[in-house]
């Protein structure tokens, strides 16, 4: 299917960018459900995307999926299996982050904890670095055998760049000011981001010259289909 629609898409126009990919899915022969955070099912997103990769061309994939209703256990399974063995695999486009129940439904609380996946696992794909700076022979020698590092200007121009240090939804407190904090679960601080992030944030609107780029190329498209103006625009 993806690739007689690359052959169609190139039929229609010559060199249209094209992305490789789609939502395969396994079935459960118990419920005659689709199962979108299946491990076979991410098995099967790694694999073709190597076709896409065979080809020359961006891929896409639906990862980060889970079968589940809310946000549970199951969930966290599903969406990292799903999210780090993508990245691995080289995909390019992952569009399941936030998802729910078979694509069914979209959760905001999910959405920030598979933000937080992501990032940990874009550090996993910078792996170990071998250079002078990172193996630091010299501050290890300076240090010495009862010394300690915390203190070295080394460690705190490094440390950042190798940690990935994710956001206070992920709890890693000592235990005593996890509970005077008031022992709050993943859900409940992600819950907590969400309504932060809806109270606080806002958008950077794009500059003049290319928003009215995006709607000049916009017309002209609508124009050549025979559509007379911007169906939300002036």
């Amino acid at each position: 299917e993806c690739l007689s629609g690359l052959v169609i898409a190139q039929l229609v126009q010559p060199g249209a960018p094209v992305i490789y990919g789609g939502s395969p899915t396994t079935f459960d022969m118990r419920y005659a459900t689709p199962r979108l955070g299946a491990i076979e099912t991410i098995i099967t997103d790694c694999a073709y995307a190597q076709i896409g990769k065979y080809y020359g061309l961006p891929t896409h994939a639906y990862l980060g999926i889970s079968d589940s209703k809310l946000v549970d256990a199951q969930t966290g399974i599903e969406a990292s299996l799903g999210l780090v063995l993508g990245a691995l695999a080289g995909i390019n486009v992952i569009s399941g982050p936030g998802m729910l129940y078979n694509e069914n439904c979209q959760s905001l609380e999910k959405l920030v904890l598979d933000d937080l996946i992501c990032g940990m696992a874009k550090r996993l794909l910078r792996g170990v670095e071998v250079s002078d700076q990172t193996i630091a022979f010299e501050a290890i020698r300076k240090v010495g055998s009862k010394g300690h590092f915390l203190a070295l200007k080394h460690t705190n121009e490094w440390f950042r760049k190798e940690q990935f240090i994710p956001s206070a939804v992920i709890d890693r407190q000592e235990l005593k000011p996890w509970l005077d904090s008031g022992a709050k679960d993943v859900n409940q601080r992600a819950r907590e981001a969400v309504d932060r992030i809806l109270r606080d944030h806002r958008p950077q609107p794009l500059i003049p010259e290319a928003e009215k780029a995006l709607d000049d190329v916009t017309r002209e498209i609508l124009s050549s289909k025979g559509v007379g103006k911007m169906p939300l625009g002036p």
